[in-house]
């Protein structure tokens, strides 16, 4: 069955709701206005049950079917934080605020499933519930686990959870999946150096604290190379270099920051094993001192099997099969919906964005017409999981 023709009928209605939000981002927990937009219009759609502050700033939207039969409970989970990007897009709704862009698509995640809200509370052509769950914080703050503290899934009852996420490069109007291992683990990395300042124009009186940071990240691409099995999967990156406030002043101190992913167990503790001896090794070798702090963040994303053919048969339904991928490769990149995941049974899917800029880059929008697709699967599967018949 292809798009909905319901869903078709209120495009412009969710692109406005898409666009409204794009322009107003915000960021990790800080999703005031997009929380209370989502509770407003939940309660006008005449949801059952609409709950604001679950995991501080997540909503929870409760839809009961009109059909006698199953007590079954299906989560569909959609993020609305943004990120602290300046947008480069030129597009006539683009961020008002500087410094921080939709660059991910959680706007357009957080669209469809508003219009599957709307379009389930009209109909309620199921059996069971559906709960719709808007999640702060996916941008590295944790905030599906946050929920799931806050005892979402007990109070609300769900056995299943599903998640969505656009993907760049892949045509609209198509879908990718896969079962088992789909994200990897994601790990904060944070390294403190404490050389000895001086004069630029005396090194030799000095410590120099950046020549001990560029070391340590020519160091750290050891860990991969040489390390790491080559017939597993790691990344380290380090994205941030703190150093100094003047073009003449070896600064006392220096701060790098970034991220480690891995699959494997065994290889997310060696790497952390490793940084650590790379590090102390380091700093000591070229007269410093160092501290790192490695944090664990998101566990790997593994879809359960049973509900990735399932989400893969209503995706073929809403697109066709050859349009969707069901042995998409796995990928380095981390969401924290394997919190969910790890909680209750369920799968992640990806559904096409066309040929945009690439995910957290300041000219990447996600794609209108991906719209009725993501929001037409969203309804049959419910319908679906919970048939009325």
């Amino acid at each position: 069955m292809p798009i909905v023709n319901r869903v078709a009928e209120f495009h412009k209605d969710i692109t406005a709701w898409r666009h409204d939000l794009h322009a107003h981002p915000e960021l990790q927990y800080d999703v005031h206005r997009t929380a209370a937009v989502v509770a407003e219009k939940l309660k006008s759609f005449g949801c059952d049950e609409v709950v604001s502050g679950i995991g501080r700033t997540g909503v929870v939207g409760v839809i009961r079917g009109r059909k006698p039969g199953t007590n079954k409970v299906i989560g569909l989970r959609a993020d609305m934080d943004a990120l602290p990007i300046e947008e480069d897009t030129g597009v006539s709704y683009k961020s008002v605020t500087s410094g921080q862009m939709h660059a991910c698509g959680h706007d357009g995640h957080t669209s469809m499933l508003l219009g599957a809200a709307r379009y389930l509370a009209e109909t309620r052509n199921f059996a069971g519930t559906a709960v719709v769950i808007f999640q702060p914080a996916e941008e590295g703050g944790a905030g599906g686990k946050a929920m799931i503290d806050d005892g979402m899934m007990e109070r609300f009852k769900i056995d299943e959870v599903y998640g969505m996420h656009n993907y760049p490069g892949m045509p609209v109007g198509s879908f990718g999946i896969r079962a088992g291992p789909t994200m990897a683990a994601a790990d904060f990395v944070t390294i403190d150096i404490e050389g000895r300042g001086g004069h630029a124009a005396r090194p030799h009186l000095a410590a120099d604290a950046v020549v001990v940071g560029a070391q340590i990240i020519t160091n750290i691409q050891t860990i991969v190379s040489r390390n790491v099995d080559p017939l597993k999967s790691a990344v380290i990156s380090i994205c941030m270099f703190r150093a100094g406030n003047a073009d003449n002043v070896l600064p006392q101190t220096v701060q790098l920051r970034g991220t480690a992913r891995s699959f494997d167990p065994d290889v997310r503790d060696m790497i952390e094993r490793r940084l650590q001896e790379v590090v102390d090794g380091t700093a000591i070798a070229l007269g410093a001192k160092a501290k790192l702090t490695y944090v664990r963040n998101y566990p790997v994303l593994s879809n359960h099997p049973k509900e990735t053919d399932f989400a893969a048969a209503v995706a073929q339904e809403v697109a066709g099969a050859p349009q969707v991928d069901t042995d998409l490769p796995p990928m380095m990149g981390a969401e924290d919906f394997s919190f969910m995941l790890n909680a209750r049974p369920g799968a992640f899917i990806w559904i096409g964005n066309g040929d945009s800029a690439g995910l957290h880059h300041p000219q990447y929008n996600f794609d209108d017409e991906a719209i009725p697709f993501g929001t037409s699967y969203w309804v049959r599967l419910v319908e679906k999981a919970l048939p009325a018949g």
